[in-house]
């Protein structure tokens, strides 16, 4: 169901966003028509310019930075995608959608998404972070939020345990590729 889909991904500033590299190599060539947004933190981590020749798209940054200036950006990215991929998603991007706080291009996108466009949001931090009681409640408040009676706006796939890159070890990996595509075609048969 990932064919001809259109996929806004949401690029945070954590280690794991090298990974979407290859996340965007698999949804393309399963026929997935990919953009990405990133915030500032997420431009230290990976280069705009990789993400825009992976997707042949230009990559968004900033809310000011209007890529057609004909066009008000958050809405017009916000209208053309079928789902968006909040991956990796950091500790401060998920605390701010369910704060309802939209002070980037990325989550301002998010807030402008039309109701019935799902989110999948494949967490990436420190384990510390993940179990913090803060976390777990916003985590719980944004499954809540409902699309209509029998669906979720936000689902979540992951985080994993292993390794992480600050030394810790727990829950907190972004999810393996495989599992997130599962996800976003599971959403997409909805």
């Amino acid at each position: 169901m990932i064919k001809d889909k259109k996929i806004i991904i949401g690029v945070t500033g954590g280690i794991a966003a090298y990974r979407i590299c290859s996340l965007i190599n698999k949804l393309k060539k399963k026929g997935a028509d990919v953009k990405v947004i990133m915030t500032d933190a997420a431009t230290k981590f990976v280069t705009p310019i990789t993400f825009q020749c992976l997707t042949n798209h230009p990559v968004h940054t900033s809310t000011f930075d209007t890529i057609n200036k004909s066009d008000v950006e958050h809405i017009k990215l916000a209208g053309w995608c079928d789902l968006f991929l909040l991956a990796p998603a950091t500790y401060n991007t998920i605390n701010k959608i369910v704060s309802g706080i939209a002070d980037n291009l990325l989550t301002t996108v998010i807030s402008a998404l039309p109701k019935k466009t799902p989110v999948l949001i494949a967490p990436a931090m420190n384990c510390h972070m993940w179990e913090n009681s803060i976390m777990q409640n916003n985590i719980e408040r944004l499954a809540e939020i409902k699309i209509d009676a029998k669906e979720s706006k936000y689902s979540f796939v992951g985080p994993q345990k292993g390794m992480l890159a600050c030394g810790y070890e727990g829950e907190g990996v972004l999810e393996k590729n495989e599992e997130i595509i599962k996800s976003i075609d599971e959403l997409m048969k909805k």
